[in-house]
């Protein structure tokens, strides 16, 4: 049933899956909202199951009918659940009014705001999470979703005093019962698109599904607002060509409207200069590394200006911006080892990653430690691009893949001819399918100085905290 012909009438709301990143925010923003907010998951961990004990969200372990309790007027079902699950079962036998996490999001708190959406394969935590500290420190009050962990907020999400509400765009799906992507809810008033490769092998087939879905989503950006993309995916007419709003470039391109420059690390992250067609914005320093991550800075900058924040703000924010848990984050230092974790999975993300922690470490060797997890990562999709992602490390171990019976054989990569055509360039790599033995290899053969750099897109069974117990 669809609740939102009565949205006035919901007063208890049950969330089945009320663990994952986006839900169990939702949940405590519901919460503050004066909801009556209950939930259920058969992974209650931190941190999101602490934030929720904090919110006094009570949260039932395990999928059973009578967590949804006879007074229930929305249960928002997560899209790990499948259609037989019983609680969803238990929704529709009392046709009680369901809905998504991203439908629900949107009714409850895009709905009358300016919704600004961040959209892209790479870099949307960072830029969406940066975006929403820019605001904040420049007083306009958003509201704010983020897939990752804010440091400087300690927390992911906010409820909204102002009329923003900044939301990380996913690309993926909403729910078994809508496969549309999740962005395609997210009723932007502005976007930033900071660029299109192929990715989530499980739900596109091709590039050609994936920007069709962002066609979509340029077509929902209203005409009184704007669209921010990357400089080099300014000629893309299969995404922007039906786009009704304004559209404006960033990048380190001379013809890019907001055009980066001067770009140079520094110790302490980043320092570059913006102009804006031709006109000089001034100059900015960043606590991350990477031309990556000054691109998406300068996005930023740009939808920050265009909203009216104040220049010397704005630069002030981004250098007390603290970053996002699991993106270059130094898990710890010891005997002169540096142990970095990051959520990188696609090679476009783990190049541009490694490249940043060299130019941050330029003494050192890094170690490249990638775990295949993700639903792409496991499949063969980039079986010939993975080798040369790892090019600009200086050592490379390749883990065997998180739970290879989930995908079949014929689809399955294969981590170990990945290192063998990375040792065909002379490159030292290994391929070690198990964590102790990985661990083994890096305590014998990591010295002072050494940067090692653990990329995956789950836990990895607790590597970091292991490999700098054993240092």
């Amino acid at each position: 049933m669809d609740f939102f012909s009565r949205p006035g009438s919901i007063k208890t709301v049950h969330l089945i899956a009320v663990c994952g990143t986006g839900m169990a925010s939702l949940a405590c923003l519901l919460k503050e909202q004066g909801f009556h907010v209950t939930g259920s998951d058969t992974n209650i961990y931190p941190p999101m199951s602490e934030i929720l004990a904090k919110a006094g969200i009570e949260v039932k372990p395990g999928w059973n009918r009578e967590n949804i309790a006879p007074d229930t007027d929305l249960v928002i079902i997560g899209n790990a659940i499948s259609r037989d699950n019983v609680e969803a079962q238990e929704a529709m036998e009392r046709r009680l009014p369901y809905a998504s996490f991203p439908s629900a999001l949107a009714r409850f708190f895009l709905e009358g705001r300016k919704s600004l959406v961040v959209a892209g394969t790479h870099g949307k935590t960072t830029t969406s999470s940066l975006l929403s500290w820019v605001l904040v420190e420049c007083g306009l009050e958003p509201g704010f979703m983020i897939g990752g962990w804010l440091k400087n907020f300690d927390g992911n999400y906010r409820c909204p005093k102002g009329e923003y509400f900044v939301v990380e765009g996913d690309e993926y799906d909403t729910a078994y019962f809508d496969k549309r992507p999740k962005f395609l809810h997210y009723q932007p008033y502005a976007a930033i698109l900071t660029g299109i490769e192929f990715d989530h092998a499980d739900i596109f087939p091709s590039l050609a599904h994936i920007q069709t879905a962002f066609r979509h989503f340029a077509e929902l950006v209203r005409p009184d607002g704007f669209l921010l993309v990357e400089h080099s995916q300014k000629d893309n007419h299969e995404v922007l060509g039906s786009a009704a709003c304004e559209i404006q470039t960033y990048g380190f391109a001379e013809q890019a409207d907001w055009f980066v420059s001067q770009y140079q690390c520094t110790r302490d992250g980043a320092e570059f200069n913006l102009k804006f067609q031709g006109n000089d914005i001034g100059s900015f320093r960043f606590p991350m590394r990477g031309r990556h991550n000054v691109e998406n800075a300068s996005a930023v900058i740009a939808m920050a200006l265009k909203l009216g924040a104040d220049k010397n703000r704005i630069a002030s924010a981004l250098e007390l911006f603290q970053g996002i848990k699991r993106r270059q984050e130094v898990r710890g230092v010891k005997n002169g080892i540096t142990v970095i974790d990051d959520f990188a999975h696609h090679p476009t993300a783990i190049e541009k990653t490694i490249r940043s922690v060299k130019e941050g470490f330029p003494e050192g060797r890094v170690w490249a430690v990638f775990e295949p997890r993700s639903a792409t990562s496991r499949r063969n999709t980039f079986q010939k691009e993975f080798p040369s992602s790892f090019a600009p490390a200086d050592k490379t171990i390749v883990a065997g893949l998180y739970a290879p019976e989930k995908i079949r054989p014929e689809e399955r990569f294969d981590p170990e001819k990945a290192v063998s055509e990375i040792q065909a360039t002379g490159a030292e790599a290994w391929y070690i399918p198990d964590l102790e033995s990985i661990l083994e290899r890096l305590q014998k053969n990591c010295v002072s100085g050494d940067v090692v750099l653990i990329m995956s897109s789950g836990g990895f069974d607790g590597i970091h905290e292991k490999l700098l117990d054993r240092l």
